[in-house]
């Protein structure tokens, strides 16, 4: 697992261990769709090994797609009125307690969806990484607060291949397969359009806003690689 230019971050936790209030390192790594949060966090994790570390995505806090339709919220999923964010707030002050029991639901990309009746319950770990287009709108919460970003057009350009690949993997009866009609260029169109109309809006309203909570800014290049980590104010 390629893990170069994280080292900062990962430096950043260790160092949050044993001296923040509470039993849990609580971290926040938030950013726009597509920009890398998920892999960040799983690389985070690996290099944080054997120190316990959880990730839970914020996709599980999503609403329900039923209850999206019913409140004319399909289009404006992953804004902030899309998530349970009082279920989130609960769920960091637990897990901040050291509360036992504590389960998160699931969220499945195939049928993009919570999926019904599913939850993950949490280990008894000392890091908790909590990753989502929404997490630093928790900042109040967090221990530590990691924006991950990247220019915007590049943003666009992963978004796009990544929506392509879902279409040509999908199984029958999951959401991409909705897709299987178009083409590869016309898959190309609807996803430039759906950026456009959808996630362009909500990184510059409501995910972009929310660097300025952070305490590091990992900032990323068109190959993915890490080029700088930005600390409040100066760089590493």
């Amino acid at each position: 697992m390629h893990t170069v230019g994280y080292e900062p971050v990962v430096d950043t936790i260790r160092d949050l261990i044993g001296s923040v209030r509470g039993p849990v390192v609580v971290v926040g790594i938030g950013g726009p769709v597509c920009v890398g949060k998920t892999t960040t966090s799983e690389r985070v994790r690996s290099m944080l090994d054997p120190i316990a570390t959880e990730i839970v995505t914020t996709d599980g806090f999503l609403l329900p797609a039923a209850e999206l339709d019913r409140r004319g919220l399909t289009m404006r999923k992953g804004f902030p009125e899309s998530y349970d964010e009082p279920a989130i707030r609960t769920f960091l002050t637990d897990v901040r307690a050291g509360a036992a029991g504590v389960t998160v639901p699931v969220y499945s990309h195939e049928i993009y969806d919570v999926v019904p009746g599913a939850a993950h319950g949490l280990s008894d770990a000392a890091v908790v990484i909590v990753e989502g287009v929404n997490a630093l709108r928790f900042s109040d919460q967090l221990d530590l607060a990691v924006y991950i970003d990247a220019p915007e057009p590049v943003i666009e350009g992963w978004y796009i291949e990544r929506f392509l690949h879902l279409c040509a993997v999908a199984a029958p009866d999951t959401f991409y397969a909705n897709f299987s009609g178009l083409d590869e260029d016309g898959r190309r169109v609807m996803a430039h359009q759906v950026w456009g109309a959808v996630n362009r809006l909500n990184l510059e309203e409501y995910i972009a806003p929310t660097r300025a909570y952070a305490g590091v800014v990992v900032e990323k290049g068109v190959d993915h690689s890490v080029v700088r980590v930005r600390f409040a104010g100066h760089h590493a």
